[in-house]
């Protein structure tokens, strides 16, 4: 028992050192100069460390302007996501009638098909909707109940309400709509801030949908706006990987602090709501 504890232990300490390298060698490049990019033999760990690259990639492109789109996009996504989701995971949940476990098998069953497959009538839709080149087709998705599970994971929370809560409170003379703000809600605590950390991480890391629906420079999102300046940055010395690096590390700092925020809560809203 004791060896294959051992073992157990060594294959996870490599899979997790594997999994650890490409972030240690994002921070390590991050903090080199440009003259130690292309040196060789490569070292892992700057020789001479240059904390000025974080500094420096905020005059290399427009990076508070993007910031700025990317929060104002994943913001409006996250509430769109809430004001949807909420709803159609209560009625799905509590509100029996003929036929709503099928539109719901169909709505689960909406996951399995890629963005890419219907993005042609999709976009077509939106440009005869003149929303082309705005944050419209970003954002309108989600307040139409678009994130599938989202609604899903909504829907196993509250199977998981005890009946007798809800009977309560429409014997006190509460409608449903008044049960779920009241009641249903404030319980879904945890299943509410994980569909939210979900739709923030999506609309952040969302790269497809700008680079498809938005036409201007000032008005894409941070993911875009980097990707441009990895194509546009070259010089004859080579990309400046440096600056790049420095880029990315600041991009994620705002899922990872979201995520270290709500460790807990994102936690107990994936454990309860499992498949009853």
């Amino acid at each position: 028992m004791k060896g294959s504890k051992l073992l157990a232990f060594a294959v996870a300490g490599l899979g997790l050192a594997v999994c650890l390298f490409p972030i240690l060698w994002l921070f390590s490049t991050a903090f080199k100069p440009f003259g130690e990019l292309f040196s060789n033999p490569t070292a892992l760990i700057a020789r001479h460390p240059r904390p000025e690259n974080f500094v420096d990639v905020f005059r290399a492109f427009p990076f508070w302007r993007s910031f700025r789109n990317s929060c104002l996009v994943a913001a409006l996504a996250v509430l769109g996501t809430l004001a949807s989701a909420l709803p159609a995971g209560y009625a799905f949940a509590r509100l029996k009638t003929r036929g709503s476990n099928f539109v719901f098998i169909l709505l689960v069953a909406s996951l399995m098909l890629p963005g890419q497959i219907t993005i042609v009538p999709v976009f077509r839709l939106f440009a005869a909707l003149g929303m082309i080149d705005t944050y419209y087709p970003l954002v309108l998705p989600a307040w139409l109940g678009t994130n599938a599970f989202a609604v899903f994971l909504m829907r196993q929370f509250f199977l998981k309400l005890p009946e007798e809560m809800l009977e309560a409170a429409r014997l006190d003379g509460a409608h449903e709509g008044k049960i779920l703000c009241l009641v249903a809600a404030p319980l879904a605590r945890p299943a509410i801030a994980t569909i939210a950390i979900f739709a923030f991480l999506g609309s952040w890391n969302d790269l497809w949908g700008p680079l498809i629906y938005l036409n201007r420079d000032e008005k894409m999102t941070l993911m875009v706006s980097l990707m441009n300046f990895v194509g546009g940055s070259g010089t004859a010395q080579g990309t400046p990987w440096n600056l790049v690096m420095a880029g990315v590390v600041i991009t994620v700092l705002p899922a990872f602090l979201l995520f270290a925020v709500f460790q807990k809560t994102f936690v107990a809203g994936i454990s309860t709501t499992g498949l009853k």
